[in-house]
């Protein structure tokens, strides 16, 4: 925990449903639903419209058609996505170069060497009105929320605290006496399982894991955990940004469409992929000495963990098995979005020594995961182009049919045409091509 306040988390606002509003006038100001839309999709963001009816992100496709039948249920853009948090993170660099991506809607930045001049309240706050405005400016009207606090944990809790379009600033002191109401499951890793098992204990708040001494908490849920608990109950983070630089991991990961819920499908997943980035470590003549795993949880929380070899590896069964390791960490009963390893700490050398003792690890068989459905041509949401009437998106499909809104983000709500599915004249559009550089 820092002595001024001087990490900024910004979280942009139902980021896939706002970009959605902006690219398609006609839906500005209605309830917009973005993620799978077939019978076992799953809701990835709900425009802050359909929240009303009690649409969230992980909720079943299905759930929420029932909850607001009457809502847009649209594919995701990645590609305008990515175009857009391109420019978010633009805007952030320009405020400190310090800044770490979490993922295309929300990064961390380090204030420490914006020249600010002074970091008490009225600037900070000063300083985040304008980032506001500037990321507005520069995507299009999209909003975001700020937290600015002493760590990357109080400033990722302050972001929540006033969405959307919110501005929450958590001066030095006062940390404790903003995190002590609040359930334990603002604290990152706190699931379903490890707060029921907290909630036995008599712990709800985190007042009550305040409370609760670190040898309790490593009994009750294990050291690493414990230890982390009962920092964070403390509001203790010393966690550095960590902006992006050029690429020294190798990694692999997989979002899946259902949640995972089965821990050895978890760790046969984990098991396949560690195979496939030892593969490409040989396939460079390249060695890491860090194992990390990526989980995002059913509720989009992302965690990570890492552990580090006195010496690189590409062995895949070793990177396989700190991987599965460092799951075992990790409360994943409430589902699992996303899983990834990955390999940092790269050389251009192994130690062979390294592995002399080991017995050979068997390769784990992997239970089949069935990839998602293939969409249809005429997705809804995506971006089509017709000869005469320019760009639109489709609006529905099927029966041979497909049905297009002619709109973009520069005009005003536009009229809907229907066309046979294979007319010549209709065609997907996509911007031209970038250089692919990372957000």
């Amino acid at each position: 925990m820092r002595a001024q306040a001087s990490v900024l988390h910004l979280d942009l606002d139902a980021f896939f449903a706002a970009v959605e509003q902006r690219d398609k006038p006609s839906l500005r100001g209605k309830p917009v639903v973005v993620g799978g839309v077939g019978g076992r999709g799953v809701v990835s963001t709900a425009s802050y419209e359909a929240r009303r009816y009690g649409v969230r992100s992980a909720m079943s496709t299905r759930e929420a058609r029932a909850r607001c039948p009457h809502a847009a249920f649209l594919t995701g853009r990645f590609h305008a996505y990515r175009e857009t948090s391109r420019a978010v993170m633009a805007v952030l660099r320009a405020v400190s170069p310090l800044v770490e991506p979490l993922s295309l809607d929300e990064a961390f930045v380090d204030l420490a060497p914006a020249e600010l001049g002074d970091h008490d309240e009225t600037t900070l706050r000063a300083m985040g009105e304008r980032l506001r405005e500037g990321v507005k400016e520069a995507t299009g009207g999209l909003t975001a929320s700020v937290g600015i606090g002493t760590s990357k944990f109080i400033a990722k809790v302050a972001s929540d605290l006033d969405k959307p379009d919110g501005l929450v600033v958590v001066m030095p002191g006062t940390e404790t006496e903003l995190l002590r109401p609040m359930h334990v499951t603002v604290i990152p890793g706190v699931g379903p399982a490890t707060a029921e098992r907290l909630r036995r204990a008599g712990i709800h708040t985190v007042a009550d894991l305040e409370t609760v001494s670190l040898d309790e908490l490593v009994r009750l849920v294990g050291r690493a955990h414990g230890t982390g608990l009962h920092a964070l109950a403390r509001a203790e983070d010393d966690r550095a940004v960590e902006p992006e630089r050029e690429t020294k991991s190798v990694s692999v990961e997989g979002t899946y469409d259902t949640d995972l819920t089965d821990r050895s499908l978890m760790s046969g997943l984990l098991t396949r992929q560690a195979g496939q980035v030892a593969e490409r470590l040989r396939k460079h003549g390249l060695s890491g000495r860090t194992i990390t795993i990526k989980v995002r949880l059913h509720d989009f929380t992302t965690l990570s963990r890492s552990t580090t070899l006195p010496s690189p590896t590409d062995h895949a069964p070793t990177i396989a098995r700190l991987a599965r390791s460092l799951l075992e960490e990790l409360d994943t009963s409430g589902g699992v979005r996303l899983l990834g390893v990955g390999v940092s700490g790269l050389a251009d050398w192994i130690q062979e020594e390294l592995f002399t003792d080991e017995e050979p690890e068997q390769e784990q068989d992997v239970a089949p995961v069935e990839p998602p459905t293939q969409r249809s041509t005429w997705a809804p949401g995506m971006d089509v182009e017709h000869t005469e009437m320019g760009r639109g998106w489709v609006w529905g499909s099927g029966r041979g049919v497909v049905t297009v809104r002619f709109e973009t983000a520069q005009t005003g709500p536009g009229p809907v045409r229907s066309y046979p599915a294979d007319s010549p004249d209709l065609a997907p559009w996509r911007p031209p091509e970038t250089d692919g550089a990372p957000v």
